[in-house]
């Protein structure tokens, strides 16, 4: 099988060099890699909003200048409707979520639409719910619970942007195989 470049390999080619270098701004705040673990959309957060990366994967995400540490998720709402949380939920991970605000960020694809931080007092009671799951199933933990976004903008204070236009999830369909 030989293979030949797409027409449109030249156009990357000569993005290239701003792609690297928003890798070399994120780089500088902590992020290693922009197209992994929503890498880029964390940097975007972090500037718009002052606060600074915490490193490594555990534990909260940004800081801000008195020291207050958040929780921070993004939702793309051309895709899904919900705000992922964490793949072992127990009342360790809901107690270290209750002791922070969160921030949630909106996206349509990689366009940036609002930023909420709903008080831990609004987060309340999801806490409870998965809590509760947790015990009423023997201590297994939760995976992934969800948070939906029509929760987060009804109760979350709009801290950047617009709220989001009423949506619908746009499925895009997967190619078995590259183009041509």
């Amino acid at each position: 099988m030989r293979f030949e470049p797409h027409e449109d390999a030249t156009e990357l080619a000569d993005l290239w060099p701003a792609i690297r270098q928003y890798q070399q701004l994120a780089t500088r705040h902590g992020i290693d890699h922009i197209f992994q673990d929503n890498g880029g959309k964390i940097l975007q957060v972090l500037l718009l909003l002052g606060l600074t990366g915490i490193p490594g994967r555990e534990g909260n995400d940004p800081v801000d200048d008195d020291g207050a540490e958040y929780e921070m998720k993004s939702v793309n709402i051309n895709l899904t409707r919900s705000f992922s949380t964490h793949h072992h939920m127990n009342p360790e991970i809901i107690n270290k979520y209750r002791g922070v605000d969160w921030i949630f960020a909106v996206y349509r694809d990689i366009e940036l639409v609002s930023i909420y931080v709903p008080t831990t007092g609004e987060m309340e009671p999801y806490y409870a719910k998965w809590e509760q799951k947790w015990h009423d199933d023997g201590g297994k933990d939760i995976n992934n619970p969800k948070i939906p976004l029509s929760y987060v903008v009804e109760t979350g204070g709009l801290l950047w942007g617009q709220p989001p236009p009423r949506f619908t999830i746009q499925r895009r369909r997967r190619r078995s195989a590259p183009r041509k």
